[in-house]
């Protein structure tokens, strides 16, 4: 597995690497064929809130996402995002082994999942609004769109922790936006254009 840590107003000490190298490493026994995972670690506001944000690819293609705001310690934070991933992995593999006991087909198109997302896989945002009270664009990201079933994107938005999501319906080959309505449920909106 490959672990990579990006500092964002933060000094990257070799304690602090080597402690991040030692948690994520571990994750490897629960779910072993982890590709890659990077550790987002930096600090915002006046009170210098320690912010910790873990994104694990595994070699299937399917990604998970986990963050820490609440801690008042850079390595409580590292511990406590770890501890979020380790369950988030726990969810996914007894998802599969229920799945696996009825349906599967659909465990075949879960391990086949293909979602390519680009390097900063943060949530989409945008900063506050200026004084004058418009927004601008802040951030763009590209993504590279796998065809996938309508339950596949509900699955990879879950993982992610999204609220929506963007991918190519395998079944009709058109560019569909998942999104979670507010009465817990999901939506679909479908593209269409000239």
């Amino acid at each position: 597995m490959q672990i990579k840590v990006h500092t964002k107003n933060i000094q990257l000490s070799k304690r602090l690497e080597e402690y991040v190298n030692k948690k994520v490493s571990r994750l490897d026994r629960y779910l072993p064929n982890i590709q890659s995972a990077d550790m987002e670690l930096r600090v915002e506001g006046r009170s210098q809130q320690p912010i910790a944000e873990l994104t694990i690819r595994s070699k299937r293609g399917v990604i998970f996402r986990a963050e820490d705001k609440k801690q008042e310690d850079i390595f409580a934070a590292i511990d406590v995002v770890v501890d979020k991933m380790y369950r988030q992995i726990r969810r996914y593999k007894t998802k599969k082994q229920r799945r696996r006991k009825g349906a599967e087909r659909w465990v075949e198109a879960v391990e086949e999942l293909d979602v390519i997302i680009p390097e900063d896989e943060s949530d989409l945002e945008l900063e506050d609004f200026e004084e004058e009270g418009l927004a601008e664009v802040v951030r763009r990201k590209h993504l590279e769109l796998k065809p996938m079933s309508e339950e596949e994107a509900i699955e990879q938005a879950e993982l992610l922790g999204h609220n929506f999501f963007v991918f190519l319906n395998e079944e009709t080959g058109v560019i569909n936006v998942l999104y979670r309505r507010e009465d817990g449920h999901y939506g679909v909106l479908i593209t269409e254009g000239n």
